[in-house]
Formats: structure tokens, sequence, C-alpha cells
């Protein structure tokens, strides 16, 4: 008669080393996720970030982001970002606001937001002057938030709009020709 084998067990030093590099493996993926308290550009930008009511109403222009933390284009453009803020935190107010969050509904509905990064731009008196969809270089970016501190008219840069109404004149963020119920910045459209 043969014997089959008995259950195979690890020897003390196996389980030793499978748990080290479980645990190695745990500590590079916590590491690599951020880790307790993420220093990533798009992390730091939001912790930054303004109430959008309070930047309306301050007196300064104001840089509004639509973004989400799963946007590859949105963490490409945060460091640029991160940058500028830095260097204009006392002339351009940034407001991050992750389409994600059901608290934004409305200022997504309100801002047509189909696609992100979407970034609006609003003069020193709150009123929406502009936006861009897509990714902005830190150049780019620069450009647009000179105008804005200058007051002047938005660069003419590719994927840069002027926003207004239905019949031309332009509008505040009061008014509410944004309002679309079929469209959300998870359509891509």
């Amino acid at each position: 008669m043969t014997s089959s084998p008995g259950p195979s067990s690890l020897g003390k030093t196996q389980r030793l080393i499978l748990l080290l590099a479980s645990l190695v493996f745990a500590g590079l993926l916590f590491i690599l996720r951020g880790g307790i308290t993420s220093q990533a550009p798009l992390d730091q930008l939001a912790r930054r970030s303004l109430d959008p009511d309070t930047a309306l109403v301050n007196g300064r222009p104001t840089i509004f982001e639509f973004y989400a933390d799963w946007c590859e284009a949105c963490r490409e453009m945060a460091p640029a970002m991160l940058k500028i803020d830095i260097q204009n935190e006392s002339k351009v107010d940034f407001v991050l606001l992750n389409v994600d969050n059901p608290m934004w509904e409305g200022l997504i509905s309100k801002y047509e937001v189909t696609g992100i990064p979407q970034l609006n731009f609003f003069n020193t008196k709150g009123e929406l002057i502009g936006r861009s969809i897509g990714v902005r270089t830190e150049p780019e970016i620069q450009q647009l938030v000179d105008a804005l501190v200058q007051g002047v008219s938005l660069p003419k840069l590719v994927g840069v709009g002027a926003t207004s109404g239905l019949d031309g004149s332009k509008f505040s963020d009061k008014d509410d020709l944004f309002k679309r119920d079929s469209i959300s910045p998870m359509s891509h459209g």
C-alpha cells in the first residue's frame, strides 16, 4: 500500500518569509496610494480650495476646476495648477469641485460640465467670463491667470471660449442658462 502525503504545510521559516513579504507589499501599496496624508498635487489643491460661494464674493478673480480623482488628465494638470495657485494665492482663488461628490451636482448642472478637467473663469465681480475643457499646460494656465488678474479678455487658446447667453450677451453666474439634466461629466459628451 502506498501512503499519500498529508496536507502540506509551510515550515516556520517559510511562514515568516511569507508574512514579511506580505507586510512589505502592503506597506508599498499604502505609500503608493498616498499614505495617511497624501501629498499628491490634486489632493493638495483640493485641501487648499475655497468654498465656491466665498470665492465668488471676495473681490478676487476665481477659477473653478471640475475634476475627479480617477481622471488622468486632471492629475496630469495638477502640478501646474498647484504651482500657479501657490504663486498667485493672494490674487486669484482656485476652487476644486469633484464631480463625483453629490454636493456639487447643482454647480455641475449650472455650468454645463460635460467633460473634465473643466476650468470656469470668473472676474472680480463673480461673473462667469469663460471656460476651458481639457488639459492645459503650465504656460497656458499662467496666461489665463494673468488675464484674470489684469482684468483683460482671456487669451485665444484652443479650447478656451468666452461664455455668452443665448442672445450673445454675457451672463453672470446667477443666470439659469446652464440647466441641463441629460448630460453629466461622466457622459464625456
